[in-house]
Order: C-alpha cells, then sequence, then structure tokens
C-alpha cells in the first residue's frame, strides 16, 4: 500500500534568485533521504513561491524493504584461538555489527576461511523513517543566511510554519522551535492561515487562499496575461527568460497590467529606459510591431485585479522617478570632456594592491599593443585600439553609469560618439567589458577584441602578481570569468597566438605602477578555461594530451580536442596512437642536447623516419594534421621492428633518441601521445 506524502516549509519571502535552486534542492535531499532509508516512491512534485518551498512524494510504500546485509569479518585463525573458542577479535567483530558470536560462520575465500556474518533487519514503518524530515530540512544550503529571535540555526529566512501530511494524516515533528501540522498560510495581503486536508489537495487548498504554489502555472499565468496586453493594445512585449524567472518568483498570485510614461524620455538613449525599468523596476518593455520602444511598460502584481488603476499609478509614478534621474545625467554628461574624466581616473583606486584606474589602462595599452601585432591587424585598426586603450574606462566617473552599473561600456560609447570619437574607437569601448557572463556575447571588432582580450590580461596578471589567486569556489575578482572570455574570444577570431609566449613576453615588462610577478599558476589557471571550453563529451586523456602540448594556441587546441575525439572513433585509432606514445616514451630518455647526425644510421628503418620527420610539415585543419600524424604509423613501427633504440652504444643511442625527439617537437603542437588512453 503506498500514500503521498507532502512536506511544506512556510517562510518570510526567501530572495528571487534563491526560490527555484532552493526548491529543486529540497526534492533532491528529499529524494536522497528516501532512497538511503529503503522507502520506494514513484514521483517527487516540487512547489514554491517566495514564502514556501514543497514537495509532494507520490507512492510512497508504507514500510521500509527489508535489508539483508553480508559481514565480512577475521580470517578463521584469528578469530580462533588454539581450543576452538572465539577470541577477542571476533567478539569485538560481532558486537560491532549488534549481533553475537552464535551467527558466525566461515567461509572459505581462496583456500583460507573466514568469519561471516549476516544480519537481517525487517523494514520500519514508514511514519517511524520520516521523523528524519527535519534533519532533511536542516541540511539544506543557501548563499545567505540568518539568524532570527532566540535562534543559533542560520538559515535562509525565518520560519513559520511547517505541514507535514501522509495523505490526510499530520504528522508530529519539530523544525527550529516550530512545530508540524497541516496549518498553512495563505497569500500575504488577500488570503488567510489555512488547513491542508491531504497531500493531494494543497495546490486547491492554497488557491482558495490567492496562492498559485505551482511555478510552472504562475509562469503560464505571467505569459498568458501579457499575451492579452499584446493582442488589446497590438503591442509586442519583451519577454525576457531571467526577467521572467525573477518575477514568477516575486509572485504568489501574478496579475500583469500595462503602464505608461511621458513620451519626452523617449529622447533618452533606450538603453537607460530599459535599464530602468528592467533592471531597476523589473518592468517588462514595451514595443511596437516594428520594434520602436514605446512609452510603456509591463508589469506583475502580486494580488488580483482589484484596485488596479492605484496600483498602475503607483508604478508609473517610481518609474517616472528613475526617469528623471537617466534624463538628468544624460543632459549633465554631456558637458564633460572625455580628457578630464580620464585625468580624474588617477585618483580612482583599480585595487589597493595593484594601483589606480588610470595605471591599469596604461599597462592594458601596452598589452593592446602587442596582440595587435599578434592578431594582424592593419595600421588603422592599432590606431584605433591605440586611441580607445587611452580612454576606454572614462564612463565609470559619469553621472550615468555612478547611478546606472549597468551601463558600462554602454554609455562610454555613447559619449565617446557624442565627442566626435572614431566609430571604431566607441565601439571598442562598449565591447571591451565583453563576454561580461560564461555565454554572454562576444566582440564585434577586431579593436574591441584586442581592446577586451588587453584589459583582461592586465586583470588576470595583476591579481596573481599580488597574490589574489581564486581558491575553490571563492572568486571575489571575477578572473575565472575574464579568463574564459580571453579563451572565447581567441576561439572566436580564431586569432593563432601562442598563450604560454605572450605570458612570458609580458613578465619581462617593468610598468611604473606594477611589475607582474612570474606566476607558473597563470598558465595552469588558463588551462583549466580551456578544458572547460572543451566539449563535455572528449574523454579526459584527450583533453590531458591537448593540453600538454608545446604550443598554447587556443583555437588550435581546441579543435585537436574535438578532432583526436572523431578520430578515436575509428579502427586505426589504437594502432596509431600507440606508436606516437612509443615514439613520445622514449624521446623523453634524450639528452636535450644531442642532434641528429645522419651519418650514424644503420639501418634503412632509420632513414625513412628522419625522412619523414624532415618532410612532416602539419598543416591544414585539425583534423588534417592529426591524419598526417597518423599516416607515420607504418614508417614509427618499421622503425622499431628492425632498430634497437637502447643499444650501448652511446652516440648511436643518443643520435636514435635524438631522432625520436624531432618527431615528438613536431608532433606536441597536436598533443602529447603517451597521455593517450588505448586500452
Amino acid at each position: 500500500m503506498t500514500k503521498n506524502l507532502l512536506v511544506e516549509l512556510g517562510l518570510e519571502e526567501i530572495p528571487a534568485y534563491i526560490v527555484t535552486p532552493a526548491m529543486h534542492q529540497l526534492r533532491d535531499r528529499m529524494a536522497t533521504f528516501l532512497t538511503d532509508n529503503r522507502l520506494a516512491f514513484d514521483s517527487i512534485d516540487v512547489f514554491s513561491t517566495p514564502r514556501r518551498l514543497a514537495v509532494r512524494v507520490r507512492g510512497l510504500a508504507d514500510q521500509q524493504t527489508d535489508l539483508t546485509e553480508d559481514f565480512k569479518g577475521p580470517a578463521k585463525k584469528i578469530a580462533l584461538d588454539a581450543d576452538g573458542n572465539f577470541t577477542k577479535a571476533a567478539e569485538g567483530f560481532v558486537r560491532g555489527k549488534g549481533l553475537t558470536t552464535a551467527d558466525i560462520e566461515f567461509r572459505e575465500i581462496k583456500g583460507e576461511e573466514y568469519v561471516y556474518v549476516t544480519k537481517h533487519e525487517a523494514g520500519q514503518p514508514a511514519k517511524a523513517v520520516l521523523a528524519g524530515i527535519p534533519e532533511v530540512l536542516k541540511a539544506m544550503t543557501f548563499p545567505v543566511s540568518m539568524n532570527w529571535a532566540s535562534n543559533k540555526f542560520a538559515y535562509i529566512r525565518p520560519v513559520h510554519t511547517l505541514t507535514v501530511l501522509l495523505d490526510d494524516e499530520a504528522l508530529d515533528m519539530d523544525f527550529l522551535d516550530i512545530s508540524s501540522g497541516r496549518i498553512s498560510r495563505g497569500h500575504r495581503f488577500l488570503g488567510n492561515e489555512t488547513e491542508i486536508a491531504s497531500a493531494d489537495s494543497y495546490e486547491a487548498d492554497l488557491r482558495a487562499q490567492f496562492v498559485i504554489t505551482d511555478p510552472a502555472e504562475r509562469q503560464d499565468m505571467i505569459v498568458e496575461q501579457i499575451k492579452a496586453i499584446e493582442d488589446k493594445h497590438n503591442v509586442t512585449v519583451e519577454i525576457d527568460e531571467d526577467l521572467l524567472n525573477e518575477v514568477l518568483n516575486l509572485v504568489e498570485y501574478p496579475t500583469a497590467f500595462m503602464g505608461s510614461f511621458d513620451t519626452k524620455y523617449l529622447e533618452v538613449p533606450e538603453e537607460v529606459l530599459v535599464t530602468s525599468m528592467k533592471n531597476h523596476q523589473r518592468y517588462f518593455v514595451v514595443r511596437d510591431k516594428a520594434g520602436k520602444l514605446l512609452p510603456n511598460f509591463i508589469s506583475v502584481r502580486n494580488g488580483n485585479d482589484q484596485y488596479l488603476d492605484n496600483v498602475i499609478k503607483g508604478n508609473e509614478k517610481v518609474l517616472v522617478a528613475r526617469l528623471e534621474d537617466g534624463e538628468f545625467f544624460w543632459r549633465e554628461d554631456q558637458k564633460l570632456k572625455i580628457a578630464d574624466l580620464v585625468e580624474r581616473l588617477k585618483v580612482v583606486t583599480f585595487h589597493e594592491k595593484i594601483g589606480s584606474l588610470y595605471e591599469h589602462m596604461a599597462r592594458t595599452k601596452v598589452i593592446a599593443e602587442k596582440l595587435a601585432d599578434l592578431a594582424g591587424l592593419s595600421a588603422d585598426e592599432k590606431a584605433d585600439v591605440a586611441r580607445a586603450a587611452d580612454i576606454y574606462k572614462f564612463d565609470l566617473l559619469t553621472g550615468m553609469v555612478g547611478e546606472f552599473d549597468e551601463l558600462q561600456g554602454i554609455m562610454g560609447e555613447k559619449y565617446a560618439l557624442l565627442a566626435g570619437e572614431k566609430p571604431a574607437v566607441a565601439a571598442a569601448i562598449r565591447e571591451h567589458y565583453l563576454p561580461n557572463s560564461a555565454e554572454g556575447e562576444l566582440p564585434e571588432s577586431k579593436v574591441g577584441a584586442v581592446l577586451a582580450l588587453a584589459d583582461k590580461f592586465d586583470t588576470l596578471l595583476s591579481f596573481f602578481s599580488v597574490g589574489l589567486i581564486p581558491s575553490g569556489s571563492n572568486d571575489p575578482y571575477a578572473l575565472r570569468r575574464a579568463t574564459q572570455g580571453i579563451v572565447r574570444i581567441l576561439e572566436a577570431f580564431g586569432w593563432e597566438i601562442p598563450l604560454d609566449q605572450l605570458i612570458a613576453e609580458l613578465y619581462s615588462l617593468n610598468f611604473a605602477s606594477l611589475t607582474y610577478d612570474n606566476q607558473p599558476a597563470v598558465m595552469d589557471f588558463i588551462r583549466a578555461r580551456v578544458e572547460k571550453m572543451m566539449d563535455k563529451a572528449i574523454p579526459k586523456d584527450i583533453k590531458e594530451a591537448v593540453l600538454a602540448g608545446s604550443t598554447f594556441v587556443v583555437p588550435e587546441m581546441l579543435a585537436a580536442a574535438e578532432s583526436l575525439f572523431e578520430a578515436s572513433k575509428a579502427d586505426n585509432y589504437k594502432a596509431a596512437v600507440e606508436s606516437l606514445s612509443r615514439v613520445f616514451n622514449l624521446a623523453e630518455k634524450a639528452d636535450a642536447s644531442s642532434q641528429v647526425d645522419s651519418h650514424l644510421f644503420e639501418n634503412e628503418a632509420e632513414k625513412a623516419l628522419a625522412q619523414a620527420t624532415d618532410d612532416l610539415v602539419l598543416s591544414g585543419t585539425a583534423s588534417d594534421r592529426v591524419a598526417q600524424l597518423f599516416a607515420l604509423s607504418p614508417v614509427i613501427d618499421n622503425f622499431f621492428d628492425n632498430t634497437m633504440v637502447m643499444v650501448d652504444n652511446e652516440a648511436v643511442k643518443n643520435n636514435r633518441l635524438a631522432l625520436l625527439v624531432n618527431l615528438t617537437q613536431k608532433a606536441r603542437a597536436v598533443a602529447k601521445f603517451n597521455l593517450l588512453n588505448t586500452k
């Protein structure tokens, strides 16, 4: 016989970004708890609102499954003394299992007998096991937590109710001084406390109190209501997925409505208006059918449609205050001069251990000049990079960015254009922040991409130089994101810039503000980001072999990993890799100073391998390069079949090792093949 279990935790309002992850965490922890305790179930439903987290376990068994488990103990010769009596070792073993020596039997394993006991444990009733639910709730983890009242245990928000029902039976348990029952709280303003009749009536009972417990249903309601407004007013609403997820976790009973603002504010840059509405007020943006921004917004009320006119007026009033700020800063910022703002950056701290933003820009400019050469930029593009590097942080001191920090770079581009800067320079100011997230938009222009790379390189090297290195999940300066941005930009533009050589050059630079401290950990840090960029399906050995290659050209490394992964599916992969691996393994025994002397060759196989190595010029796609190396397999095998490398004659041995080294130096451009697994 099975039943349905409901567990609801009622709290003060949870931050919107935490609601969905916390709901899923509760589901996973409940599933683990039931599985670990041998309570079978069919499925788990999840529910959440800003004021509650809940799960309903369907088809929960009425008792644990029985447990039968064998335990192996000491060898018989240790378990019995000379008189055949059980020793203290045997007695201690069975006592630890809750059994007695009467339960011992001996079983033979590989010619020797060992003590064995079998423990039978009858399954307990489900209600006895479910008494552990408070421990499941207590184990929940959150990015922020707090204490309240006399509780010393920190939790995401104060807890008000705990509802635990097994079908229609309320189970008695305590969590943080709260006793469980069937009481739940309705909507903060429209509802009341209510009794949940049973696990199956949960949604209906709270719906009567203006709470929609299913987040998917709330989302559908919001989308449908917005679509109705679109149809009624012949407009288009941008339903941003992140904003939608945030809004649905701010409301328990959603009602969407449209408000408006004065058309005069449309003279302010669109980005300012969108930021004011979306980021600051959680409003959806409204456009006409042609995509032009309209003086309207969509908001979602936490309640029904009563007194909606008053709600609309209140939201319009709040938004106008934000738009007034934007209009003011837009007007006042245009009176500022870029040169004056750049000069003021000399006293703005980038980081107290690193220096000012002005000094950060100066270092970035030097790096950008090197990158512009390596990336093959034209003379005009190099000039644009240099100019952009001189000024690209100036907008941080504008009033608009001070008020709306999300607009950094965006306003820099607009103010630069108003000041007469070239469009390429202005665009680079905006693009240098990109990508601003793991999967964020990348720079489109070469000038912007070079500036973005240079800015990120200086950030990475500067923080590592003063010992501010990420550890574990701690990365307060977002260095992982900056480094992943470097990798993504290099891949997107296909720039074949050896990062190991570039970093080495940057370490040789001497700046008045800061000299980079050579940190080998930097290259390991970058390798980790490159590995993260590789397809998850690619085996670890292929990733490690590519990352251990002698060149550190990001696009080539990513392509090599993909090509080797595809090649690993072919029949010739094992043989080819084993041939090349043998070359790499022996080459590691070579004297670094040895050179190949053709006069020391003693057979045709040596000559053939030397000629094939000399002729090898890896070219074309990554797949082509892998194929070119694999094509050497017969020549390599012939060499090893007819040649003993580690001979007594030192000159001949070192010559043969040097020959293998020459081949590995070329092959390492693809991968360190002896790290590949062919078993």
